[in-house]
């Protein structure tokens, strides 16, 4: 018969499946590590960069995909049907063809979509990620749709208006690359630009104000009512762009 000695100092057998969930854990530590290195990389690099390089903020947005605070923000997202609609149904567009949306009337979003693209010599946005989870389906529609919500909002691209922006996408989903972004602006604003720091605080307050009232845009499927006029948009989605609300503001400074 066996001793009970030589039972009790034998090395214990682990369950297979808590070695299987044990290694699990160790495999998904280490892929946080990595994407937070990377995303704390991307941050700092946009702190001190000021070519327009998009390469850093693409970063930064990839790593946020699978982060806690996206999951709570699409989880909240979804209190809205229409936002819950599209998410269910992973709604994306084929990609847009700029040539023919000029062909729309000039006061269509359409039209004024794709001059604004070719204007400025940029590419339409696309994440490069599989749609494989609510969170990748929000993030590649934000891009797809980033320049349209310019348009909507009357954010332009300089740095102040695309801060604005992001105010905006804060209020109305919570985006976490939003508030990275409008930290880094404030943070680099306030010891390399200080002198533009109010202006910026502006943007911010505006985007944050108009998101706070206006319909959800990440609901909205924009590609099949390209020729409706951006007024109309505006109207519909209960929107005050960025430039009437600069213009009541002179008009009460100066009443």
């Amino acid at each position: 018969m066996q001793s009970l000695n030589s039972q009790v100092f034998q090395p214990a057998k682990q369950n297979p499946g808590v070695q299987a969930h044990s290694n699990g854990q160790i495999l998904t530590s280490v892929k946080d590590f990595f994407r937070t290195l990377r995303g704390t990389k991307a941050f700092l690099t946009l702190l001190f960069d000021d070519s327009g390089n998009l390469a850093p903020v693409l970063e930064l947005s990839t790593t946020l995909v699978d982060s806690h605070a996206f999951q709570l923000a699409v989880e909240a997202m979804k209190a809205a049907p229409e936002v819950a609609e599209i998410i269910e149904e992973r709604y994306v567009a084929p990609s847009h063809d700029l040539e023919a949306l000029l062909q729309y009337p000039k006061d269509s979003l359409g039209y004024a979509y794709a001059s604004s693209i070719k204007q400025a010599g940029f590419q339409p946005l696309a994440a490069e990620i599989k749609i494989d989870s609510d969170t990748s389906y929000v993030e590649n529609r934000w891009l797809q749709t980033h320049d349209i919500w310019h348009i909507i909002t009357g954010f332009d691209t300089s740095e102040i208006g695309e801060i604005g922006l992001q105010a905006f996408y804060l209020a109305q989903f919570q985006l976490p690359l939003a508030s990275m972004l409008i930290a880094n602006a404030l943070i680099a604003t306030t010891l390399l630009q200080p002198e533009v720091l109010s202006p910026l605080v502006n943007a911010i307050a505006y985007g944050w104000q108009m998101g706070q009232t206006a319909k959800p845009l990440i609901a909205q499927k924009w590609e099949e009512a390209w020729e409706k006029p951006i007024a109309v948009w505006q109207t519909q989605l209960n929107v005050q762009p960025f430039a009437q609300l600069e213009l009541a503001l002179d008009k009460i400074s100066l009443s």
